[in-house]
């Protein structure tokens, strides 16, 4: 396959996801330790939001955006070694986190954050940061792969993972939230998911969802899952609303158990109650995606249950604008694509 010297991007100014502008840039060859991806399709998430409007913690300025995005190898650096041109692949969100805890030097190769991103039509990334896509799932689907799953397989199966029988509370049904719930089900958990909308709430009993809370209908939502779970509380919370949600899912979690701290689409200012969380020993776990080696595990458990992404939308690269709008309002259950090759 002949690999352009000329290809397009878009580049984001920081002044909001309506000024992403698209335009043309010079490709060159990948490094002795690198590859170059044709990308085929990218996937969006709220931190993409807040990359396009320019406030997202140390962000590079003038930025290719997105950091999930899914393709083929179609050219191969000189020292490259288990991989062939056709290969279809993501880059992990952080580039250089292969394995372990992050660490400040790992974050700053977040993709479309801290360095150029994916929202292009080719790419070079180095060799030990590519994750191969599952055999059953299409580039659309894969491309939803490096944050939102990977994010929600870290928080089911880090340090303590959860185990059949335990019971999982969901907010939302977004990227993280849809993958949380088919990972924790998979794993033999209980899942209870919450949203303001019965029809998203029906996508998630679609799924095998077997607790759903409306928490515009139940504004005591918190007692609700107390209710399910005879008392005891959830071992496992994936939080995506922060400070205003916090304290309800405090009241939530079990004695012992797990708050996974992703996200704060809810917006607020509360702090966490330090001597409610110190008597009940809660594990407050900040969640910053996952690993190279996480990814390919995430990846074998997908395969053997033969997970699917939910993928909400798909836009046109053209379309970028339009798929970052869509996003915002909100209206989307899963995840929100947009389609290049």
């Amino acid at each position: 396959m002949s690999v352009p010297n000329i290809v397009r991007e878009y580049r984001a100014q920081g002044d909001g996801y309506q000024n992403l502008k698209l335009q043309s840039a010079t490709l060159s060859k990948p490094k002795a330790t690198e590859v170059t991806i044709k990308i085929h399709a990218v996937s969006l998430q709220f931190r993409d939001l807040m990359v396009s409007k320019g406030i997202y913690p140390q962000q590079k300025s003038n930025i290719v955006p997105c950091s999930d995005g899914a393709g083929e190898i179609v050219a191969l650096g000189q020292e490259v070694k288990g991989w062939k041109i056709g290969d279809r692949v993501c880059p992990n969100f952080a580039l250089d986190h292969i394995h372990g805890d992050v660490t400040k030097e790992i974050l700053s190769t977040g993709l479309g954050g801290h360095t150029d991103g994916v929202l292009r039509e080719y790419v070079n990334v180095p060799v030990h940061s590519l994750v191969r896509i599952p055999e059953h799932l299409s580039y659309e689907e894969g491309s939803t792969l490096p944050c939102a799953a990977l994010t929600a397989y870290n928080a089911c199966h880090g340090p303590v993972p959860l185990k059949g029988g335990d019971y999982v509370l969901i907010l939302g049904t977004g990227g993280v939230s849809i993958f949380g719930a088919q990972i924790a089900l998979a794993s033999g958990a209980t899942v209870i998911v919450t949203s303001s909308s019965d029809e998203k709430l029906q996508v998630a009993k679609n799924l095998g969802v077997q607790h759903v809370i409306n928490y515009k209908k139940n504004v005591n939502w918190d007692e609700e899952v107390l209710n399910i779970t005879g008392g005891r509380g959830v071992d496992h919370i994936i939080e995506v609303g922060g400070p205003n949600t916090m304290l309800k899912c405090i009241n939530a979690v079990r004695y012992a158990g797990w708050i996974h701290v992703i996200g704060f689409v809810s917006g607020g200012d509360n702090g966490i109650p330090v001597p409610l969380a110190i008597m009940k020993a809660i594990t407050f776990r900040g969640i910053l995606i996952g690993s190279v080696k996480q990814f390919e595990d995430m990846n074998r458990l997908l395969t053997a249950h033969k997970i699917r992404p939910v993928v909400n939308k798909v836009f046109s690269f053209e379309e970028a604008t339009e798929a970052y709008a869509y996003l915002e309002s909100q209206k989307h259950i899963g995840k929100v694509v947009i389609k290049l090759a």
